[in-house]
């Protein structure tokens, strides 16, 4: 059974990280000082009743790892009466065959794992089926910057040719972002996070490459034990979910 959490717990977690986020914003160095980052509550193993509450504290972007998970309360019936705002991320490992129940939910906002262009097409040639033809779906890059083996992503130096595939041959894709997860358990008193470094120097590539501005190109990095330091380095988005919704049930 997942616990609970009570609401007075979960509203003040909330209100404690985008406390955090704010100070953190302000302390980063003054060319990230104009874009402000985006808070994604993870709320992976999480009740519906917690996901609700943090939605009625103001947050409106939740991330889900998991497919059949985000199919459940992206079509529950209490979250679509009472979360019409609601913005779902899928943040966890996409199989192609798992893109048609995806796609059809409601409110779902991006896909911030597309680490193949075979995805990537799969994404752009379905897309079409579950929405109107002038809109696009969202998506961000995944890149394995630690290079470790049982983590999902491209290598960092195939994160050009993978964006050239997304801008210029699936119309029905957006690129908002570069993603990673990075090492567990890094030591930031060893240094700047080499992670976070990799992922914005490939975003300075993505840039330079094809003329976009740096503050259109999202980087999603930082979860609940470095997101400030994230910040500091220039994530836009940071994906925070024990801090908010306590420690996970571990799933089956």
């Amino acid at each position: 059974m997942i616990k609970k959490m009570t609401e007075a717990t979960v509203r003040e977690n909330l209100k404690s990280v985008w406390q955090r986020i704010e100070k953190a914003s302000k302390e980063r160095p003054a060319e990230f000082q104009d874009v402000t980052p985006r808070l994604l509550a993870v709320s992976k193993t999480k009740p519906v009743e917690d996901i609700i509450e943090v939605y009625n504290a103001g947050q409106r972007h939740f991330g889900e790892n998991y497919v059949q998970e985000l199919v459940d309360k992206a079509t529950n019936p209490e979250i679509l009466e009472k979360c019409k705002e609601i913005r779902w991320h899928f943040i966890g490992h996409l199989q192609n065959n798992k893109i048609n129940k995806i796609l059809p939910l409601p409110n779902l906002y991006i896909i911030e794992t597309v680490d193949s262009e075979k995805l990537a097409s799969k994404l752009n040639q379905s897309w079409p089926n579950f929405r109107n033809s002038d809109s696009k779906l969202n998506v961000m890059i995944q890149i394995n910057t630690s290079g470790e083996e049982e983590k999902n992503g491209i290598k960092p130096d195939e994160v050009t040719n993978l964006a050239d595939f997304v801008l210029n041959q699936c119309p029905n894709l957006r690129l908002d972002g570069l993603m990673t997860i990075g090492m567990f358990g890094y030591d930031l008193s060893n240094g700047p996070n080499p992670d976070f470094i990799c992922l914005k120097k490939c975003r300075d590539e993505v840039c330079e490459k094809f003329k976009l501005d740096w503050k259109d190109l999202n980087l999603s990095m930082g979860m609940s034990n470095d997101f400030e330091h994230a910040i500091a380095m220039g994530s836009t988005n940071v994906r925070v979910g024990t801090t908010i919704f306590g420690v996970r049930q571990k799933k089956n």
